[in-house]
């Protein structure tokens, strides 16, 4: 009874988090309206065009709210929290199919202070953005002469709202009524809304948001199609090495006393039968190994699931919503996390499993909190909307307490009890074997140095595309692309992992998991090396928070990729291992 009271509590708490991730609301979600209902027009950030995530709230500037006070309660989830989303209302009044004409909604008394504020905004090339029924709708503040000495404000905005049958499915601004900055004045801000009939289905409403002739250009499948020629060599030169190893094997142990010297010399599997009792020794530093394969498979396992959703559901329709979908699948696959760390983690002796199952299930959390924390300190002192309020910290908290760590125990346990027994081809020696010296291109730090370079060609052109859409003002929803590239990534990883793998074992050098985890984690070197190309030759970025957001974030994304990609390229190199080995008769 205790037993099944405690899983009631564990499915309780997870439930509830998902509801916090992601509350639906039926009336919220339905996108109906009968003819003059309310239709409420939000105000999301304001900020600098050129650095995208430094935002702040659209009232951070001195504008001023429309006279309608009443509104209907506003419920925000994890995912826009964490993004910066701040929807205040405009006071502006809509009605569903209501037109109004141009009509003054406040005036702004114009001050030395608000006056700077707003020439500050414009020398800037501030923009705002706002919200009709979900869907984003954009506008400049501002502009100034071609001397750069007068600043003139737009204070009329004229709102053309499409609508087929009872559903808004297009929503157009025109920003009209330059009015120059001068101190001491009072300016009329101003708002008009019409309304039209479209042909434009509901479900189709966000597809003027994209840019097919950017994300489906013919360099993108140019692309793709280098990466599945890669594929196809590393694949037929891995087969090759597969086959032509087994074969001689099994040729040698046959007929070996007819073997002459020559083919002793040429013989590649001749090193590294050698090292056949020291192959399978355990690690070094079990426990931090143990738990960064175990991330490493959750990072990939969230990776496909949240693709997989993304090519089903349209999850850029949704404020916030890829960010909920993640940290709900993550939480919800801490299970694998425990299951492949804690499995490995017995395999190789390790005896202090509960202080493993720690690190392995506050690994990335750690890493990506500890980030945003500290990001989150500057966004505080520049008062930017990326602010993290301190109720979603203590909701991020919570998820790592109460449903990452409890699940993650449980994939620990499973682990040890159904795979965590050594059962290795090969008995391991007493007395580690000495490693003899070899050639400076064969040492594991230069084949670690070397193996990241094809993965990251597979995915170089992908990074672009991805890169553009999160630092830049394109939506990312090609993610078909994106799951053939993630399959690429990991065929290719597999592959040089075992290549560099086999030569590294056929130079009698048995220190192969660490090498095949960390020559398959150095994409992530070439990853964020990128992205300092990214950011000085791609972009406008200035300022100290945007540059800290940029490079802490992409140290996060690029350690992430890392730790999944030596998580696959040492599975894929320990089933290979393991299947040579048990090919081979050991005397």
């Amino acid at each position: 009874m205790m037993g099944s009271s405690r899983w009631k509590i564990a499915v309780v708490v997870f439930l509830s988090v998902a509801e916090i991730l992601m509350p639906i609301e039926a009336d919220e979600h339905e996108h109906t309206y009968t003819d003059k209902e309310e239709v409420v027009l939000w105000m999301n950030t304001v900020g600098p065009y050129h650095n995208r995530q430094e935002t702040y709230k659209y009232f951070s500037l001195p504008f001023c709210v429309g006279t309608k006070k009443t509104i209907s309660h506003y419920h925000e989830t994890l995912g826009e929290a964490l993004q910066g989303v701040e929807l205040e209302f405009s006071g502006l009044d809509i009605k569903f199919k209501d037109e109004v004409m141009q009509t003054t909604y406040c005036e702004i008394e114009l001050d030395k202070a608000k006056r700077d504020a707003f020439v500050y905004a414009i020398k800037n090339h501030y923009w705002y953005q706002m919200y009709i029924d979900d869907l984003p709708i954009w506008g400049i503040v501002g502009e100034a002469d071609e001397n750069g000495e007068d600043h003139y404000l737009w204070t009329y905005k004229k709102l053309e709202i499409g609508f087929n049958g009872n559903r808004i499915v297009d929503v157009n601004l025109t920003s009209e009524g330059k009015v120059k900055l001068v101190p001491n004045t009072r300016i009329a801000m101003s708002y008009s809304v019409k309304w039209k009939k479209s042909d434009v289905k509901f479900e189709d409403r966000f597809d003027k948001y994209l840019d097919p002739s950017f994300f489906q250009h013919r360099i993108h499948w140019f692309s793709i199609f280098n990466s599945f020629m890669m594929v196809i060599f590393l694949v037929g030169l891995v087969s090759m090495i597969l086959m032509r190893t087994l074969r001689k094997d099994y040729a040698r142990y046959s007929k070996e006393e007819e073997m002459d010297d020559m083919d002793r010399d040429l013989g590649d599997e001749y090193g590294w039968k050698q090292v056949h009792g020291d192959v399978f020794r355990p690690s070094s530093h079990p426990m931090i190994f143990s738990s960064l394969i175990g991330s490493g498979c959750q990072i990939f396992s969230v990776s496909f699931i949240v693709i997989v959703v993304a090519m089903i559901e349209d999850l850029y329709t949704e404020r916030g919503s890829m960010l909920s979908t993640a940290i709900f699948v993550y939480a919800a696959t801490s299970p694998v996390n425990g299951y492949f760390g804690g499995s490995l983690y017995a395999k190789q002796g390790g005896r202090r499993w509960i202080k493993q199952m720690f690190i392995g299930a506050f690994l990335i959390p750690g890493m990506v909190c500890g980030t945003a924390f500290f990001i989150n300190f500057i966004a505080m002192y520049y008062h930017a909307s990326r602010a993290i309020p301190f109720g979603t910290m203590v909701a991020v908290c919570s998820i790592c307490l109460f449903v990452i760590l409890p699940l993650n125990l449980v994939g620990t346990i499973l682990g040890r009890n159904l795979s965590g027994q050594p059962n290795f081809p090969c008995r391991v020696n007493a007395v580690p074997r000495p490693i003899p010296e070899k050639k400076w291109f064969m040492e594991p730090a230069v084949i670690v140095c070397l193996g990241g370079i094809l993965p990251f060609g597979s995915i170089f052109i992908e990074m672009y595309f991805i890169f553009t859409s999160f630092w830049a003002y394109k939506i990312y929803y090609v993610y078909g692309f994106m799951m053939l590239v993630l399959v690429i990534l990991c065929i290719v990883t597999v592959c040089v992992t075992i290549v560099c793998t086999y030569f590294l074992l056929n130079a009698e050098d048995y220190r192969w998991q660490w090498t095949s985890f960390l020559s398959a984690a150095s994409t992530a070197v070439y990853v964020y090396m990128y992205s300092f190309y990214y950011y000085f030759f791609k972009t406008k970025m200035y300022g100290l928070f945007q540059t800290s957001f940029y490079f802490g974030y992409m140290a996060v994304f690029s350690t992430s990729l890392g730790i999944m990609c030596g998580a696959v390229g040492y599975v894929g190199t320990s089933a290979f291992v393991r299947k040579i080995y048990t090919n081979v008769k050991i005397d």
